[in-house]
């Protein structure tokens, strides 16, 4: 196994372009990433990265071998899950990451019963709003809210998520209830903005009788966490772009109210992202299988509510 850890620290330096980082991803010390590194070197007889104090950069020879050691540790990685998975026994741990909204909501609840019927898998959930690199980050799954570009990840679509724009009656009241996209801009409404580190565009865009069209919005407070920005709506501070499932309880008790009906949102779409390499895994789809369906089922009855009394 000397050999294989040594492509994995090779891969992972690579990714990370970081001895110290891919160090810390494979749980060892920089000098025994440095050491692997520098074993892989000898044996190959080439140099794979150019270092310096400040810098690591892969040579020509890094990258050619760089495609090929990935093939060869997807390959081991595809024959050990056949094995586990011949022996009926998954093990091993699952690396995934979602939105706090969906992970907090959805997933972390379950996770425990995942556990107590598969023992011998352990789960790390990563939540964040902001954007994932799966493969710089490790991860075998990733949930997703938004439409997806092109990509060579497996996805996986849960369900289509209709959003609406809505405010607390207490800033209705304050400052008026905004027909559409073209009031929104006009009387410069609080507009609350789930924006990160690096973007640059207060843009929202709505559904027009002439099409969809970005509306440049205003507002005082931004957060790159979704549930904060609920909380300021709740409060009476401004107006949120939110999916249905995540203020259907609010709109339900009439803590808040749709606004901007004339322009609604785009709808946005729940999916699950995995590796090509972990979409063969058994313990992955195992977790897979079971949070999607329990996604499903929660979503369903966040929108629809409670049930009438017989």
């Amino acid at each position: 196994m000397s050999y294989v850890n040594n492509l994995r620290m090779f891969v992972r330096v690579y990714e990370l372009s970081s001895m110290s980082a891919a160090a810390r991803d494979q749980r060892t010390s920089p000098a025994v990433a440095s050491a692997r590194i520098s074993e892989l070197e000898k044996h190959l007889g080439v140099r794979l990265f150019n270092r310096t104090t400040r810098s690591l950069q892969p040579t020509e020879n890094g990258r050619l071998f760089y495609d090929g050691a990935r093939k060869v540790l997807e390959a081991i990685d595809e024959a050990e899950a056949l094995v586990m998975e011949t022996a009926q026994n998954p093990r091993g741990v699952v690396f995934v990451a979602a939105p706090l909204g969906i992970g907090r909501r959805f997933i972390a609840p379950h996770v425990p019963a995942f556990k107590d019927q598969f023992p011998q898998i352990d789960v790390r959930l990563r939540l964040s709003d902001r954007v994932i690199d799966m493969t710089a980050e490790g991860l075998d799954l990733a949930f997703h809210l938004g439409v997806l570009e092109d990509s060579t990840l497996k996805v996986r679509i849960i369900a289509d998520c209709p959003r609406l724009l809505c405010a607390a009656p207490a800033y209705i009241a304050r400052r008026g209830m905004p027909e559409g996209g073209e009031a929104l801009v006009r009387d410069r409404h609080d507009c609350l903005n789930l924006r990160f580190p690096g973007a640059k565009e207060f843009q929202w865009t709505l559904q027009t009788a002439e099409g969809p069209r970005r509306f440049e919005i205003t507002g005082p407070f931004e957060s790159d966490d979704g549930d904060v920005l609920t909380g300021w709506a709740l409060d009476g501070r401004g107006i949120v772009l939110k999916p249905a499932f995540e203020v259907a309880d609010h709109l339900r008790a009439g803590r808040l109210v749709p606004v901007a009906t004339a322009t609604p949102p785009l709808p946005t779409q729940l999916s699950l992202l995995s590796q090509q390499r972990s979409a063969k895994d058994s313990k992955v789809r195992l977790f897979t299988d079971f949070m999607v369906a329990r996604i499903k089922d929660e979503m369903r009855r966040a929108t629809e509510g409670p049930k009438p009394a017989p």
